[in-house]
């Protein structure tokens, strides 16, 4: 039986005091974040202040710093362990010159809103606003309405609309029909497709023929069946092809491009920016946040040795504003350090796009900038960084080996590689996996079957049979 015992250990560990936790908590979040965290700020503490002329930093104050509760270091150690962390947060161009200005991305509507702007234009009844609105919600975010006539007419029914027809279902759903993007509101492919063959010049080639084939010889179309739609079209192979093509070049799901455009603001928080003398640079984004300072009036106001309650107050608020100021200043220089290393191990990519990115892992980055994995976790999340390739989160540079020690290439690279062997392809002649894997290999890149495939289908693309198909 043990007996209980005192012993005496010695150790180190990190204190994680309320400010601490406040750097910690500022260097995760994503800029539109931090915008958020600084308003509240300001609007919460009188001793801070916005400063449209200079840049961040930490002013001096009529208090020495021996006068303070805690003593504000010179660098703060954002470098730990999730687990010490106690709340969580939430196509190339030419070089540029200083006069290069920052475009932020603008925020996209929806597919249904974009509907709702045109049908706020059309002189309508309150009962055809009734039904309009029925037909909306109906609308699926690919264009297509997703529920039938009949039922949603059932239903308007059962609302109070007892002596509604179909036709008149059918004349508003025409009318609705009208809007943009063409072909939305159609119930099915034919409908969208001839929707917008409806918008075509009259003296479009062939467009009797594209209109017949969309009507009856889909599924013949869709297998590629050239010597049935030659017989039943009267149509030789060269006219085959014009109509194919004008097929093609409409939108078979006219909402796609309200699904595929990212609904969040993206503001960079750093610049990749090209001069003569250094090459390229990264930068902080001095658009992307206010410039804070210390509000002199009120920090003016602060008297030694004082004990009153209003003393008291602005000494508080002097301190809590001191340490967001630092905080931020801390934030910006390990944003920078990460930032820096990751593109100058990138440097292939703003010549050459992503078949030019190397492996790397946090890892990588975390020694050379000595700091933690998680810290650069942290630094990399919603983190953005415009460049002449595109804006860009921090994290897409990140990829996992693939090859050999020493033969190794990212995978982000090698996917990229595979997308553009089949952009380049023959429709009628796809390549196969088979086939990817040996233009891979006389490109240096070694990869198994399996992994060409596993990455095919993670982009999205069919096999060989199936683009050929719809070729």
């Amino acid at each position: 039986m043990m007996k209980p015992a005192l012993q005496l250990r010695t150790g180190t560990h990190l204190t994680m005091t309320p400010q601490l936790q406040q750097a910690i908590h500022l260097l995760q979040l994503s800029t539109l974040d931090l915008q958020q965290e600084l308003q509240m700020a300001l609007e919460s503490n009188p001793l801070l202040d916005i400063e449209e002329e200079q840049t961040l930093e930490v002013p001096e104050t009529p208090l020495s710093q021996e006068e303070w509760s805690s003593d504000i270091p010179e660098e703060l150690p954002l470098d730990a362990r999730w687990d010490d962390v106690y709340t969580n947060g939430s196509a190339s161009s030419n070089v540029a010159d200083d006069s290069w200005n920052i475009e932020h991305n603008a925020v996209a509507v929806d597919l249904t809103s974009h509907l709702r702007e045109q049908i706020l234009l059309m002189d309508m009844t309150p009962r055809e606003q009734l039904i309009t609105d029925t037909l909306l919600d109906a609308l699926e975010p690919s264009g297509y309405l997703g529920t039938g006539l009949e039922d949603l007419g059932e239903g308007l029914r059962q609302q109070g609309l007892g002596d509604l027809k179909q036709s008149e279902m059918e004349h508003m759903l025409s009318q609705l029909q009208r809007c943009e993007p063409t072909g939305v509101f159609a119930r099915d492919l034919r409908e969208c497709l001839l929707l917008q063959l409806d918008l075509l010049p009259d003296d479009t080639p062939w467009l009797a023929q594209t209109r017949r084939m969309v009507r009856q010889f889909l599924e013949p179309l869709g297998q590629n069946d050239r010597r049935l739609l030659k017989r039943r079209l009267s149509l030789d192979d060269e006219a085959l092809d014009d109509v194919i093509h004008t097929i093609r070049s409409l939108n078979p799901r006219p909402g796609r491009e309200f699904e595929a455009v990212d609904q969040h603001l993206v503001i960079p928080d750093l610049v990749l920016r090209y001069h003569a003398r250094h090459g390229w640079q990264v930068e902080l984004n001095q658009e992307s946040l206010p410039r804070l300072r210390i509000q002199p009036d009120y920090a003016a106001l602060v008297r030694r040795a004082d004990k009153s309650d209003d003393n008291t107050f602005l000494k508080q608020h002097l301190q809590d504003a001191r340490w967001l100021l630092k905080s931020l200043s801390s934030r910006n220089d390990t944003l920078l350090r990460v930032g820096q290393e990751i593109m100058t191990r990138q440097a292939g990519f703003i010549e050459h796009g992503d078949e030019a990115l190397k492996p790397m892992i946090l890892a990588d980055i975390a020694q050379a900038v000595e700091m933690h994995e998680s810290t650069i976790s942290r630094v990399t999340t919603r983190k953005y960084i415009h460049t002449p390739r595109g804006i860009m989160e921090l994290k897409y540079f990140f990829s996992s080996h693939v090859g050999q020690e020493g033969d190794a290439h990212a995978s982000t690279a090698i996917r990229a590689r595979i997308r553009k062997f089949i952009e380049d392809e023959t429709p009628r002649r796809p390549l196969s996996d088979a086939r990817l894997v040996q233009l891979l290999a006389d490109n240096g890149i070694m990869v198994a079957r399996r992994t060409v495939a596993k990455y095919r289908e993670a982009m999205g693309i069919p096999a060989s049979s199936e683009r050929k198909r719809l070729a």
